[in-house]
Parts: structure tokens; C-alpha cells; sequence
């Protein structure tokens, strides 16, 4: 592999970095709501018209299609710039789209892919239920063909912004005969039909801050032509989007991570006094967080030389099971730096809620134990 870029990346980089210092948002992004909704869909859409957005999407569908090594260099020059979160825009962009991209008709990939790229649509996810989380494979939602139709019944739930969203990736059961693997089709769902109910769960990191939902479906009705790969293939479809999701969909932000190691160490230093930190157990902890940093750095540039031959597969689980805890790390670090009473202090609101937030880090896109369980299964062939 070689980490080398080229006289043409480095031009790249620099046109990267004097447009994103030109355009990047300098108002705080809202958590929540209809003007978190707003935030995000307005500053992708800032980003398709100065040419930014899809760096490494086809062409014909909006993208420049340029390299997965270019994308990456946009995404550090993103993290540089301190560009926002744009979270709205996350599955749609790193879910939906890359999975229409592999799988879908080019009707769906026509209608659906400029969409989600110009930020005229956000999308939420519809995998997890009540009792088939980290057991995906024992969900229940069913849809029953009726002529050229789905009808779905069931209830999704950890379904985040599925109150802000237009579209909805949806695994259904469509074949209740069929093995727990077999049997399930990914479908795309507008939010829009009739019969689809939300009921909005708050979350810790503020009052009446909404982030998840429960999804409730009640004879929801389905065009059979919104089904994503073949019918009863859904598992497969699934796997892909989960490949994606634990891979290359975090790239940004595992390159952003690295960056608030950097302003910790800033951070610790302005508040340590004259003890020099490398003498000080905070001072220890964000070495080691450094050099984690940095093999997650060489992790992500492994993936990213593969990814335009190889679809991300069970190996991005080595990733997400090491990113996710890294995550915790760095963010209790960050309160250990502040001290306890952070928590109360408005100046400290921006660490305080990644802090809180970070604690779902471990579980979202499968448990840490679930990716364990695929590393000793798929990746090193151990038994069951």
C-alpha cells in the first residue's frame, strides 16, 4: 500500500482546504429538531454547488468521480476546517445512497441518488426493532405482496431523525417460511405514506432533545418497485449497508477524532499549570490516545486503498469495534480535562453533549460484542 499522494493530490488538497476555509458554517449547529434539519440540508447543499459534494460518485449521478484517496483528502481537510457534523445527512449519504450505488435499478439510482446529494432529502434507518437488535435477523416487520404492493406491518425502533426524515432504508420479512437469513427484502419507504406512526424518545444530553424514534407501521402500502436488489434478498442488501456503515461511512469522522486528541493536549497543557503534562496521568492517557489515533489513521488509509476494487466487507468490524471505544475514551478524557463541573457550565456545553452522546457510540451500527463476534467468525474463522 503506498501512503504517498501525488503532485495532483496535493493540488487537490489545497483547493479543498481554501473552499472549505471560505464556506464552512460559522454559526453553532443545532442538536435537534426542524432546525437541525435545516442546518445540515442547507450546508450539503452548499457543498453540491461549489462542486464538493460526491467527490467520489459517479459522475452521472452528481458525483465527480473522482478517487477514494481524493475523498479521503477532502475528509481531512474537513476535519481541519472544523466542518460540521451534518448527521441529518449520514445515512442517506453513507447508507442509502452507497447501497443504491451496488445494488439498485438505475431508476432508483436516477431518482433517488441526485437527491440525497444536493441535500433536498434526508433519510433514517428501519433495521433495529424491539426485540431483533443486535439478533437482526430475528425481526418481525412483515410485508405481504398485493399486486404490484407492499403491505408492511410491524414496528422499527432506535430509528434516529426518523421525525426529520424523507426516506427510510426498511428491512422487511417477506417470506415468513423462509429461514431467519432468508426471506427479508430492503426496501426504500417514504415517511410520507399513510399509515406510518412515530413516536419520538428523548435522549440524555438535554431537555426535550429528541434524537430517536419508534417506528409503528399499520397496512403501510409499498410500491414492489422501491425494493432494493431482488425480492427475499434483503439479508445480503443488509450486510452491504451495514459494510459500508462500520467502514468507510466513518472516515470523516475518525479523521475529525484525531483532531480533538490535538485540541485536548492544547486544552490540557492551558489548564495544567507549570506541571509539564507528559509528567501527568492526563498527560499519559492522551499519549496513548495519540498513538490509537494514529493506528486507527493507518487502518482507515488500508481501507481506503481497497475500496474501489473491494466493497467494504467483515473486516470494517475491525474498525468500528476499535473506533467505537476510542471514541468513549477521548470524550471522558475531555471531561477528566474539564473537571466535574463542566456539566453545569454553558462554555462547556460543545464537549459536555459529545461526551453524553458518546456513551451510544458502542452500540449503534451493531454492539461491540456483535463486532467481535464477526471478527472471530468472518474475519479469523473461528468457530461459532
Amino acid at each position: 500500500m503506498n501512503l504517498d499522494f501525488s503532485e495532483e493530490d496535493e493540488a487537490f488538497r489545497q483547493d479543498v482546504r481554501a473552499w472549505l476555509v471560505a464556506n464552512v458554517p460559522k454559526t453553532p449547529r443545532p442538536h435537534s429538531g426542524p432546525a437541525m434539519r435545516a442546518f445540515d440540508l442547507d450546508w450539503q447543499r452548499t457543498q453540491y454547488e461549489g462542486g464538493w459534494a460526491g467527490v467520489s460518485w459517479p459522475v452521472q449521478y452528481g458525483g465527480r468521480g473522482l478517487s477514494a484517496i481524493r475523498q479521503l483528502l477532502f475528509y481531512e481537510e474537513y476535519a481541519k476546517a472544523g466542518g460540521p457534523d451534518s448527521a441529518l445527512c449520514f445515512v442517506g449519504l453513507n447508507h442509502a445512497a452507497p447501497t443504491i450505488i451496488l445494488h439498485g435499478t438505475e431508476e432508483q439510482k436516477t431518482y433517488h441518488l441526485p437527491k440525497i446529494l444536493k441535500g433536498d432529502v434526508a433519510w433514517c434507518q428501519g433495521f433495529s426493532e424491539p426485540n431483533a437488535g443486535s439478533d437482526l435477523a430475528s425481526l418481525k416487520t412483515r410485508a405481504r405482496i398485493e399486486g404490484d404492493q407492499l403491505i408492511v406491518n410491524g414496528s422499527k425502533i432506535w430509528t434516529s431523525n426518523a421525525m426529520l426524515a424523507d426516506y427510510q432504508e426498511l428491512l422487511v420479512r417477506t417470506d415468513s417460511d423462509a429461514p431467519r437469513h432468508k426471506g427479508i427484502s430492503w426496501v426504500i419507504c417514504d415517511m410520507k405514506t399513510p399509515g406510518i406512526t412515530l413516536r419520538p424518545i428523548n435522549i440524555m444530553t438535554g431537555p426535550g432533545e429528541q434524537h430517536f424514534c419508534q417506528v409503528f407501521y399499520d397496512d403501510v402500502r409499498i410500491p414492489l418497485s422501491n425494493v432494493v436488489g431482488n425480492l427475499n434478498e434483503g439479508w445480503k442488501i443488509a450486510m452491504s449497508t451495514l459494510g459500508f456503515e462500520r467502514g468507510t461511512a466513518s472516515i470523516k469522522e475518525q479523521i475529525r477524532y484525531a483532531h480533538v486528541v490535538e485540541r485536548l493536549i492544547i486544552m490540557a497543557r492551558e489548564r495544567g499549570g507549570n506541571v509539564p503534562l507528559h509528567v501527568t496521568e492526563i498527560g499519559s492517557r492522551l499519549a496513548t490516545l495519540r498513538a490509537e489515533m494514529a493506528a486507527v489513521r493507518a487502518m482507515t488509509y488500508t481501507i481506503v486503498s481497497r475500496s474501489d476494487e473491494v466493497p467494504p466487507g467483515s473486516e470494517s468490524s475491525l474498525m468500528r469495534a476499535m473506533f467505537s471505544g476510542l471514541q468513549q475514551r477521548i470524550r471522558k478524557v475531555s471531561m477528566d480535562i474539564l473537571g466535574a463541573d463542566s456539566l453545569e457550565m454553558e462554555a462547556h456545553e460543545e464537549w459536555v453533549h459529545a461526551y453524553l452522546r458518546s456513551f451510544s457510540n458502542t452500540i449503534a451500527a451493531g454492539t461491540a460484542q456483535i463486532q467481535r463476534n464477526i471478527i472471530g467468525e468472518r474475519v479469523l474463522g473461528l468457530p461459532r
